[in-house]
Protein backbone atom coordinates (compact mmCIF):
# COMPACT_ATOMS: atom_id res chain seq x y z
CA UNK A 1 0.00 0.00 0.00
CA UNK A 2 1.03 3.45 -0.90
CA UNK A 3 -0.52 6.68 0.67
CA UNK A 4 -1.26 9.74 -1.14
CA UNK A 5 -2.04 13.00 0.23
CA UNK A 6 -3.44 15.95 -1.33
CA UNK A 7 -2.27 19.53 -0.72
CA UNK A 8 -3.45 23.02 -0.64
CA UNK A 9 -6.91 23.70 -1.87
CA UNK A 10 -8.14 19.61 -2.51
CA UNK A 11 -8.51 19.34 1.10
CA UNK A 12 -8.87 15.76 0.77
CA UNK A 13 -8.42 12.88 3.38
CA UNK A 14 -5.05 11.00 3.00
CA UNK A 15 -5.82 7.96 0.88
CA UNK A 16 -4.31 4.02 0.62
CA UNK A 17 -3.88 2.81 -2.50
CA UNK A 18 -2.64 -0.60 -3.81
CA UNK A 19 -0.14 0.29 -6.31
CA UNK A 20 3.24 -0.85 -8.08
CA UNK A 21 3.36 2.51 -10.09
CA UNK A 22 2.63 5.80 -10.35
CA UNK A 23 0.63 4.97 -13.23
CA UNK A 24 -1.69 2.35 -10.98
CA UNK A 25 -2.14 5.61 -8.72
CA UNK A 26 -3.43 7.92 -11.26
CA UNK A 27 -6.07 5.10 -12.53
CA UNK A 28 -7.37 4.85 -9.50
CA UNK A 29 -7.57 8.93 -8.58
CA UNK A 30 -8.93 9.50 -12.47
CA UNK A 31 -12.49 7.25 -11.06
CA UNK A 32 -12.72 9.99 -8.67
CA UNK A 33 -14.93 13.09 -9.81
CA UNK A 34 -13.20 15.20 -7.36
CA UNK A 35 -10.10 15.11 -8.46
CA UNK A 36 -10.25 14.99 -12.35
CA UNK A 37 -10.12 18.73 -12.51
CA UNK A 38 -6.84 18.91 -10.42
CA UNK A 39 -5.31 16.10 -12.08
CA UNK A 40 -3.37 17.33 -15.18
CA UNK A 41 -2.52 20.75 -13.19
CA UNK A 42 -0.46 18.85 -10.37
CA UNK A 43 2.79 18.00 -9.75
CA UNK A 44 3.73 14.58 -8.35
CA UNK A 45 6.10 13.56 -5.29
CA UNK A 46 6.86 10.22 -4.07
CA UNK A 47 8.55 10.55 -0.17
CA UNK A 48 9.52 14.24 -1.45
CA UNK A 49 10.92 14.17 -4.69
CA UNK A 50 9.60 15.33 -7.31
CA UNK A 51 8.87 12.40 -9.75
CA UNK A 52 7.03 13.13 -13.73
CA UNK A 53 7.22 9.40 -15.17
CA UNK A 54 4.09 7.86 -14.72
CA UNK A 55 6.48 4.29 -14.56
CA UNK A 56 8.45 5.10 -11.78
CA UNK A 57 8.05 1.80 -9.35
CA UNK A 58 6.66 2.24 -5.89
CA UNK A 59 7.44 0.62 -2.30
CA UNK A 60 4.91 -0.52 0.00
CA UNK A 61 4.75 2.44 2.66
CA UNK A 62 5.83 5.51 -0.43
CA UNK A 63 4.19 8.92 -0.14
CA UNK A 64 2.54 10.46 -2.81
CA UNK A 65 2.13 13.84 -2.97
CA UNK A 66 -0.17 16.01 -5.09
CA UNK A 67 1.30 19.48 -5.27
CA UNK A 68 -1.74 21.76 -6.95
CA UNK A 69 -0.67 25.30 -8.27
CA UNK A 70 -0.57 28.33 -6.60
CA UNK A 71 -0.58 32.27 -6.66
CA UNK A 72 0.44 33.66 -3.60
CA UNK A 73 1.05 37.81 -3.20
Amino acid sequence: MVIVEFLGPIALAPLEVEAETLGDVAKVLQANSLLEPWLPKCAVAVNDKMVADMSHKLSDGDRISLLPPVCGG
